[in-house]
């Protein structure tokens, strides 16, 4: 058997998810489908390196699988492409050793959340970012993002209900940018690692204190309790993209 690694993007509108779930659309189905046919009708499972949610997007998702012989790479790369659905891009394919695991390797991921804060909307981006009608002042979000960074328990940006004991995870960038002529925010978050819906819940208690309903020092005083209750709302899916998976050699 060979294994192989691809890089993957995807437009998660029309998607339940990166995960394969019973009676709904999902990446993995869509992936394992087009695999199947170029396997000769044989089934190929995928693993992914993270399962973003309904309506999350990718620039660089990755994923890996077994064939039983070697191909070649464009070959394999472009059938994979063409033949899956428009709103899923195959980047890249490299082979690699037996024992690599997408999700299982040490690797770090990449996160970046869209916000369109320009009333009103911009509804060519609608699927593509998520609004915010409120007054904000970017300059609270600067200051309040880099208590994220380091290494916390991040318990209180977890949804409720996750089976992970360890909530323990390190985040070496937290950052926001405005563009002010689209009327954009953009947060990027980088870590080794990161809880479910973790992101979006940053990023919606980011947007409360930038909106000053939360004071500039919430953040530290969610860390510290762990309380769920004292987070912002969880940001709508739409406007997060995985960005990029870095894995160490």
């Amino acid at each position: 058997m060979t294994r192989y690694k691809a890089i993957i993007a995807y437009d998660g509108t029309q998607f339940s998810g990166f995960q394969r779930q019973s009676h709904q659309r999902t990446i993995q189905e869509e992936i394992e489908k087009t695999l199947l046919k170029l396997n000769s009708g044989r089934e190929v499972l995928i693993q992914g390196a993270g399962r973003t949610d309904a309506g999350v997007h990718a620039y660089g998702q990755v994923i890996h699988f077994d064939l039983s012989n070697l191909r070649d790479l464009e070959k394999l790369r472009f059938a994979l492409d063409t033949q899956t659905p428009d709103d899923i891009d195959v980047k890249k394919i490299e082979v690699v050793s037996d024992d690599f695991h997408c999700r299982y390797q040490k690797h770090t991921k990449t996160y970046e959340f869209l916000v369109d804060v320009g009333r009103p909307k911009n509804p060519m981006m609608r699927h593509y970012a998520t609004h915010f009608p409120y007054p904000i002042d970017v300059s609270l979000i600067e200051e309040a993002i880099k208590d994220l960074e380091g290494t916390h328990d991040f318990t209180g940006f977890t949804a409720a209900g996750t089976s992970i004991e360890n909530k323990v995870r390190t985040i070496t960038t937290a950052k926001v940018s405005y563009d002010e002529s689209r009327h954009f925010l953009t947060f990027v978050f980088t870590g080794n690692g990161f809880l479910y819906k973790q992101v979006r819940n940053m990023v919606g208690t980011l947007l409360k204190i930038g909106n000053k309903r939360m004071p500039v020092n919430q953040i530290q005083k969610i860390i510290a309790s762990k309380d769920r209750h004292l987070a912002g709302p969880t940001a709508a899916p739409n406007g997060l993209y995985l960005k990029e998976i870095s894995y160490e050699d």
